[in-house]
């Protein structure tokens, strides 16, 4: 219980620190949106979307989005506990799980938040990797749904970049931050299996997103 007791202060700890290091980095980023047009007709529209991250960008883009309600799937292994609370304090909620860990719970968790109209982000190759790799989880849930998936891809003027398998992005203080959304795309597989199978439409718009932040 003792132990239990320590464990419980540390994640509490780490994660307070998280939040105020995303608020103030936040705070000094000078963040630029381009090719928002379709995102922004359907946030208009109040639609539901479901958005496509790379896990080594979650941070900035955790800021960018703060306090819209968004779900994020998050893994229930390692340090998920944190980042969970992270993103809680951010104005997120949280569905708990991954591709290789409570994926069956988390893809209908999911499923069901985008079928009540909420918008949901999903991190396909998180979230152990490998980096840039496409677990179908994102494709299963269009595809159930039939709402719209946007790739979403940051670059930063200055940032730490961590030795992890991600390299996780850290943008640094008062970085000019770009943040870019690809065109919709929509799942329209015959059936689960299919959509999971075929995830190519889905990699060519985070590489569209990524190529857009960048260029």
């Amino acid at each position: 219980m003792v132990r239990d007791e320590r464990g419980e202060r540390r994640i509490a700890r780490i994660a307070g620190f998280g939040v105020w290091l995303v608020r103030a980095l936040g705070w000094t980023w000078r963040i630029r949106v381009t090719h928002d047009d379709d995102h922004r007709q359907l946030v208009a529209a109040n639609a539901p979307i479901i958005y496509s991250l790379w896990h080594g960008h979650l941070l900035p883009l955790l800021y960018h989005h703060r306090d819209q309600g968004v779900v994020v799937l998050i893994s229930e292994h390692g340090d998920g506990e944190i980042i969970a609370r992270i993103a809680t304090s951010l104005g997120y909620r949280t569905v708990r799980g991954s591709t290789s860990r409570g994926a069956a719970r988390a893809l209908l968790g999911l499923a069901r938040v985008v079928s009540d109209g909420g918008s949901l982000a999903v991190t396909p190759d998180g979230p152990r990797g490998p980096a840039k790799s496409f677990a179908p989880g994102v494709a299963i849930v269009a595809h159930r749904t039939r709402a719209p998936v946007i790739g979403v891809g940051v670059s930063a003027t200055w940032a730490w970049r961590l030795k992890t398998w991600d390299r996780f992005l850290i943008p640094l203080p008062f970085a000019r931050v770009r943040v870019a959304y690809s065109d919709v795309v929509r799942v329209e597989a015959d059936d689960t299996r299919d959509a999971a199978d075929d995830v190519d439409a889905l990699r060519s718009a985070m590489a569209q997103a990524e190529q857009r932040a960048n260029g």
